[in-house]
């Protein structure tokens, strides 16, 4: 499983935009729908709505034809032979009592001021009775009766319902259908680029062989790693011929410099050397050292930035490593007016190569002691913050300016601290080492002074 799938997959980007698409999807379909199920209301009630009109036409025109007893006449053929299932009609007087149809009683308190009013009426058609929701319109015939045709309302809200429930289970299946989409899309996603990531994170852990991986969907991520790949051999090759190249520098110089060694040695031990030659001697000897020095020190860095993965890795117990160096430097610290101390956790250990961080704390010791006047103090430290591992050096020199801070881990950098030393080699290879490690150098005010920080992970306990 890759290291970006280990985190929790709902704050992922892949996760809000397949949530997104799922509401838009969930909003077109609400949306169709719904639109879906008002107009066919409007045009069942605009239908229910255009027959009752036509009755009342057709029987007003009974009247006007055939007068009161032909109205009446037809009135109770519709009810008793052809008429429509659920029709309601009602010829009452001018004080609203019934003269013929099947309601039993008027339904308004007086005439209605709707035009299409609805009302609940009981059926006096022969079995059991029942109640009834009634859409409706009136008309007042010329002699002064009441003419009232509606229909049953029960049919059509149960086809109402039905399509209701019909619309809100195609919402629902349809959102539990993009849910289920975009989070396999999602999970498909993060995973993708939780390989890359992970193989990204292999790479710059030393393991250069390692390329991001290719699937056969042929899609912009096969096409993205394929172009990526390209360029690590690329970089793999030019690598390999840098390293073989200052390996064969670094062979050619160091015999010349250890043959310039050995003879200034040898025309030092003249019995009869004169003096104002043995200066310049010494001064070049001096000179020399200081060559080897810095070539030994590149050549460290060069092998702790190769990418080679780390070798020898053992627990090492930090605070006992640090406290080991601290005892070894404090006749030093002693001796030039200095104190040093340690301040550690017991048993906070890590993985890594004990030589190298010997080295790491040896350099940040002799840098702090170098750059700290007498009477000041250096502490180290080490402690364990819950997956971490914390080495602190701390110091009450001069310090160093922010800006100065960010160039300090590269290697010959000209800053205040380093101008007359050695070039800013000795923080450049602590940063090497520390990268190794999986971790960082951070350099900070210790307020007054400077006080540097590494943070690596701790090993399990």
């Amino acid at each position: 499983m890759s290291r970006v799938w280990r985190r929790d997959l709902f704050h992922t980007t892949a996760f809000r935009m397949s949530m997104g698409y799922t509401l838009l999807v969930t909003l077109a379909v609400g949306v169709t729908l719904g639109s879906t199920y008002l107009l066919t209301q409007s045009i069942v009630r605009g239908n229910i709505d255009l027959i009752i009109d036509t009755e009342l036409d057709s029987l007003e025109n009974q009247y006007l034809r055939r007068g009161l007893p032909g109205v009446t006449n037809e009135i109770n053929v519709r009810i008793d032979s052809w008429g429509r299932i659920g029709a309601v009609y009602m010829l009452a007087s001018p004080t609203f009592e019934r003269l013929a149809g099947n309601v039993t009683n008027w339904p308004f308190d007086g005439a209605p001021a709707e035009r299409w009013p609805e009302f609940r009426i009981e059926s006096i058609e022969s079995g059991p009775r029942s109640v009834h929701p009634v859409r409706a319109a009136v008309r007042r015939l010329p002699n002064g009766d009441w003419l009232l045709v509606g229909t049953d309302l029960s049919q059509d809200r149960r086809y109402a319902q039905i399509f209701r429930t019909a619309t809100l289970w195609g919402l629902g299946l349809s959102v539990l259908a993009a849910a289920v989409a975009g989070f396999a899309f999602s999970f498909r996603l993060t995973r993708r680029v939780g390989d890359v990531t992970d193989t990204c994170v292999r790479i710059m852990a030393g393991e250069l062989g390692r390329r991001l991986p290719v699937g056969r969907a042929s899609d912009e991520f096969d096409a993205l790693a394929v172009s990526v790949n390209r360029v690590l051999d690329r970089l793999e090759e030019q690598t390999r011929t840098l390293r073989v190249t200052f390996d064969s520098v670094a062979h050619d110089l160091r015999a010349p410099l250890h043959r310039l060694r050995a003879r200034m040695d040898a025309t030092l031990r003249l019995p009869r050397l004169e003096p104002a030659l043995r200066e310049p001697v010494e001064a070049s000897l001096k000179e020399v050292d200081r060559l080897q020095r810095t070539l030994a020190t590149l050549l460290q860095i060069a092998l702790a930035e190769s990418g080679a993965p780390l070798a020898s890795v053992v627990s090492v117990d930090l605070s006992e490593l640090a406290g080991e160096l601290v005892e070894l430097f404090e006749p030093v610290a002693r001796a030039q007016g200095q104190t040093l101390t340690a301040s550690t956790d017991p048993g906070v250990t890590i993985e890594g190569n004990r030589q190298l961080l010997a080295q790491l704390i040896t350099n940040l010791v002799e840098n702090a002691l170098k750059y700290t006047p007498a009477g000041g103090r250096v502490e180290v430290g080490v402690q364990r913050r819950d997956a971490l591992a914390r080495l602190t050096v701390g110091d009450n020199g001069p310090g160093m300016p922010p800006a100065e801070r960010a160039l300090a881990g590269q290697p010959f950098a000209r800053i205040g601290r380093s101008a007359d030393g050695d070039g800013g080699l000795g923080l450049s290879l602590v940063s090497a080492i520390a990268r190794l490690h999986g971790a960082q150098l951070k350099l900070e005010s210790n307020e007054p002074g400077l006080r540097a920080v590494v943070d690596f992970r701790a090993a399990a306990v």
